[in-house]
């Protein structure tokens, strides 16, 4: 039988095995440069002023009263608290049209119904407003003007009356200035009311709170009855 060959020689040996232990501790090492790169950047990143903006909270559902964004009244921008006998402050606020309207010449020539809502188009308010907007024709014969005043924006205002056919003007008041005063701001809401002004400027009637679909027909009584 002819003798077994003898592996070649020149044949490489088979690498030899790391050791787990060293694998291991090379892991590690790499991952804390890793973890220091990291620390680094975000040092660098602070140091240039490169940080994240903070979003902002979420705002209030469109549902709740009152505008979310609508500030409050600074102490320098506060009123006197307007009650009955007293007359309408000499302020300007804007109209849907974004106009500017001095609010002490509303009644120069007739009286004035001021019903407020706390947040234009939604349900209860849409009530109040075409409440109005249906016995309209019934506080001009009577020579009343009647406006509509709430936090919200002439752009929101606008498209409001728009959908609704409101025929009469509506006031903006984003900082509550006059709602504040008339009693119907807090905690930043607008409380739903009415307010009736003679002509000449006097508080004759008030209703704070009142319902979205009493608030035309009592205000229309009150006034007849005058």
């Amino acid at each position: 039988m002819a003798p077994r060959k003898a592996a070649d020689s020149t044949d490489e040996a088979a690498p030899p095995r790391r050791s787990s232990r060293a694998s291991v501790v090379e892991a590690a090492t790499k991952k804390l440069e890793e973890i220091g790169e990291k620390v680094t950047k975000k040092r660098k990143a602070a140091a240039d002023g490169d940080k994240p903006a903070k979003t902002k909270k979420k705002a209030k559902a469109d549902g709740e009263e009152g505008e979310g964004d609508a500030a409050e009244p600074e102490e320098s921008e506060k009123l006197a608290a307007i009650d009955i006998g007293d007359s309408l402050p000499t302020l300007t606020l804007k109209n849907e049209k974004d106009e500017d309207v001095e609010v002490s010449t509303l009644t120069a020539d007739k009286g004035l119904v001021l019903f407020l809502v706390p947040k234009a188009d939604t349900p209860g308010c849409t009530n109040q407003a075409c409440g109005f907007r249906d016995i309209y024709p019934d506080f001009t014969g009577l020579d009343y003007n009647v406006y509509c005043l709430s936090a919200d924006t002439p752009a929101a205002q606008s498209k409001w009356q728009t959908k609704k056919e409101l025929p009469y003007p509506l006031l903006s008041d984003r900082k509550r200035v006059l709602i504040t005063a008339l009693g119907a701001g807090e905690g930043g809401k607008t409380k739903r009311s009415h307010f009736i002004f003679a002509k000449g400027g006097k508080l004759i009637d008030k209703k704070i709170p009142v319902k979205a679909a009493d608030s035309p027909k009592i205000a229309l009584e009150f006034i007849k009855s005058q």
